[in-house]
């Protein structure tokens, strides 16, 4: 039985007269797509090196799904979605890749975007990963998806960094237990990171106060370097957000308690956990 495609008005119009008397025959029926058939120029494993970011690296192709209505093959425009994920994850990841492509049926990614894509999943640079690669077409509003094929491609990214990575860093603000930091002041032990990777720092636990100002510091006791907020000051997602250097102040969380924070300059972003 042909099943009927609820459409919205505003949305998929399909030159149908709607009224509130509407008939049967004058219903439009989904009949049916084709999933995309998606194809590389190469799956080989590649390792990618930060001297080639500009050169091309890979280039996905797929085929139009030709949705069917019962007036026809559709005109409206299909939105597709690249989908990059480890292999296991079923492209259920929180960090998952995504880029949305309207229209188009190919993408060309170089080296710089495909380890951008990879870093941004949190992938180690300088270790293989296994990499699926799908897409996912669909409608206005998301109607009607259709997945393609899948695609292993195993990869090797390299570091590659938002910001120069500081020696050390430390938290200062009245979020701390210490406050605001004065200018001159000795280096402070209890709120100063450790660096867990060659991008990466980390505090394990610190006793947060809520909804009050923090910043991120080079060293300690010295304003002409500070890390904030992209955005206005105190308008940040209070559970982590991107940072700059010499942005605005950053809101901490509105819960008081211990906190593992974590500070990328890989991603450029920040993540506050409560413990």
């Amino acid at each position: 039985m042909k099943s009927i495609l609820k459409l919205l008005f505003g949305s998929l119009f399909l030159a149908a007269d709607f009224s509130s008397c509407e008939k049967d025959e004058n219903k439009i029926y989904y009949e049916g797509g084709t999933a995309p058939a998606l194809t590389a120029s190469s799956t080989a494993a590649q390792v990618l090196l930060i001297a080639n970011k500009n050169n091309t690296a890979l280039t996905l192709n797929w085929t139009n799904p030709n949705y069917m209505f019962s007036t026809g093959v559709s005109s409206q425009d299909v939105t597709y979605t690249l989908q990059f994920d480890t292999v296991g994850a079923n492209f259920t990841s929180p960090k998952k890749y995504e880029k949305a492509i309207a229209k188009e049926l190919n993408i060309t990614m170089t080296v710089g975007d495909l380890n951008t894509a990879l870093l941004n999943m949190d992938m180690v640079e300088n270790m293989p990963h296994n990499i699926e690669i799908r897409v996912k077409a669909s409608l206005i509003n998301g109607a009607v998806p259709l997945l393609s094929n899948v695609l292993t491609i195993r990869i090797t990214p390299y570091l590659d960094v938002v910001y120069p990575v500081p020696a050390n860093l430390y938290i200062t603000g009245a979020a701390t237990p210490a406050s605001w930091m004065g200018g001159g002041d000795p280096e402070l032990l209890s709120q100063k990171f450790t660096k867990i990777n060659s991008s990466d720092f980390q505090i394990n636990s610190l006793a947060i106060t809520p909804d009050v100002g923090f910043l991120f510091v080079p060293v300690y006791g010295d304003w002409g370097n500070k890390y904030g907020f992209t955005g206005n000051g105190l308008e940040n997602n209070v559970n982590g957000d991107s940072f700059k250097p010499n942005g605005n102040d950053m809101k901490s969380p509105g819960v008081a308690g211990n906190y593992k924070i974590v500070v990328s300059f890989k991603t450029g972003k920040y993540t506050m956990t409560k413990l």
